[in-house]
């Protein structure tokens, strides 16, 4: 709990704050948790509001059980974030960077894209989640259209997989310049910065992404660590931008400072009883 009235003798030059709108993942591998753990090793004020809970099913080959979180209550957690942080807030550290995860239904997308709205955000990261492993698929085609619709048009930075860089691009790919496709379509498509994500997906030595906002477009390698994803990389890459952007980052730079510290939390991973390894947020230490 806090004062009812602020200390005056408190400095007012703190850290800049960030907003993760995501699912609670039970493992603490990816989702919420691993944004936070994120924002916290690069020095920002981390802040989530849940619009699920997801747990991994040990007994049906480790497919997501997914509950979501009432309507009324993320809509309450976004009132109250903004109300204290937002642009609008006076706070000395406005909030102005968001960072959508996993929604999740479409009546969550319509919440969401509505306080989206209502708020003149600077940066929206978009980690575009259009697949829930185990989740009935008219449910999962309902959800993806939603979020092509009405989230993607609000996104100022896309960091789609390889299999949403597909479906958003409408793109096969299967090398480094078909990924470099998708990247130039999705900008195209969405105006917004984009960081496509090769990863373990495509041959080679290398985990292979591609930067591209409309000017520049860049590859980004590092050797690959391991031939298998790693749970929380696409979250914490994504995360791992949005502290960059708050920050006062370049969208590039925030790429590529991204793609090293997933990069060092591939390598120091955390190994479990489950069948996926969990990056290791602290593994650049």
């Amino acid at each position: 709990m806090t004062s009812a009235t602020p200390d005056a003798t408190l400095s007012v030059n703190g850290p800049a704050v960030v907003l993760t709108i995501a699912g609670s993942e039970a493992t603490g591998g990816a989702g919420a948790q691993a944004d936070l753990k994120t924002f916290q090793e690069l020095g920002v004020f981390g802040i989530a509001n849940l619009t699920c809970i997801v747990s991994f099913d040990p007994k049906d080959s480790w497919n997501h059980r997914f509950v979501p979180v009432d309507q009324q209550v993320i809509a309450d957690q976004l009132e109250a974030t903004t109300a204290a942080y937002g642009p609008a807030s006076g706070a000395p550290s406005a909030l102005e960077t968001v960072k959508i995860g996993m929604l999740g239904s479409p009546a969550t997308i319509s919440t969401v894209a509505s306080a989206l709205q209502e708020n003149s955000f600077a940066n929206v990261v978009l980690d575009p989640v259009l697949i829930c492993k185990g989740q009935e698929p008219g449910h999962a085609l309902d959800t993806d259209q939603a979020l092509k619709a009405q989230i993607l048009p609000l996104a100022t930075f896309v960091t789609p997989n390889h299999f949403e860089a597909e479906s958003l691009s409408g793109l096969e790919i299967t090398d480094v310049e078909s990924l470099k496709a998708a990247a130039v379509r999705i900008h195209e498509l969405s105006g917004a910065a984009v960081l496509a994500k090769g990863g373990v997906r495509l041959e080679g030595p290398d985990a292979v992404d591609v930067f591209y906002d409309g000017e520049t477009l860049e590859v980004l390698t590092a050797p690959k660590v391991g031939e298998v994803a790693v749970s929380g990389a696409g979250c914490s890459l994504a995360a791992a931008v949005t502290a960059e952007l708050a920050k006062g980052a370049t969208p590039l730079d925030a790429a590529r400072t991204a793609k090293d510290f997933v990069t060092a939390g591939i390598r120091n991973r955390v190994a479990s009883g489950a069948p996926f390894d969990a990056l290791w947020q602290g593994g650049a230490r």
